[in-house]
């Protein structure tokens, strides 16, 4: 598959990888991960894992450079998100069957002269102005109906910036698409026990 392209069955072997990443991450039983040849899940390319428990964030850990597989990417990710965000304490057992996990498989980053370049609820917003680094995936404009100008005032805030920086001399934005799914869309059942 293209970079662009994911097959269901590699979407559900990434949703399977990350399932048993966090589950024994949170247990401390060794990781049991599959044996991957798909095409797709040999790339390099980042990924974020995000975790919601009901319809409340969890954690969210991700990376745009990629030095190893695609699987790999999200197996790493996935115990990031689930032990190492710092909003969030690490996921217990008692958590497991109550959480869903998204993935976002990501495109290069590719840096842009004009905000027009933005395409809402297509492109993740990156954006550095040192020593702050902020990102937002597509989907969070899409999921708070922002338009350009916020998407952008939000993710500067998201770095620990003030809202409007992006129009500041000195301040890079670079943008990626996402194919993003998650359990549900991959019609993986709610578990109902750990």
């Amino acid at each position: 598959m293209t970079q662009d392209g994911l097959t269901g069955r590699e979407r559900r072997l990434l949703l399977e990888i990350a399932r048993q990443a966090i589950e024994a991450e949170a247990t401390g039983m060794p990781q049991r991960r599959p044996m991957v040849g798909e095409p797709g899940l040999l790339q390099h390319r980042g990924a974020f894992v995000t975790l919601h428990r009901g319809r409340k964030l969890r954690g969210c850990i991700g990376t745009f450079v990629a030095k190893k597989a695609l699987a790999d990417v999200v197996a790493d990710m996935a115990i990031s998100a689930a032990s190492r965000d710092p909003r969030f304490p690490p996921l217990n057992k008692t958590e497991l069957p109550e959480v869903e996990i998204e993935i976002s498989a990501l495109t290069p980053l590719k840096p842009i002269k004009d905000v027009e370049e933005i395409e809402v609820g297509r492109h993740g917003i990156y954006i550095i102005r040192e020593p702050f680094r902020g990102v937002l995936l597509p989907q969070v404009a899409t999921e708070y109906g922002w338009d350009r100008e916020t998407f952008l005032d939000q993710t500067c805030v998201k770095a620990g910036l003030a809202p409007g920086c992006w129009r500041e001399p000195g301040t890079q934005i670079l943008i990626f698409s996402a194919e993003v799914f998650n359990e549900a869309s991959e019609g993986i059942p709610q578990r109902t026990s750990a």
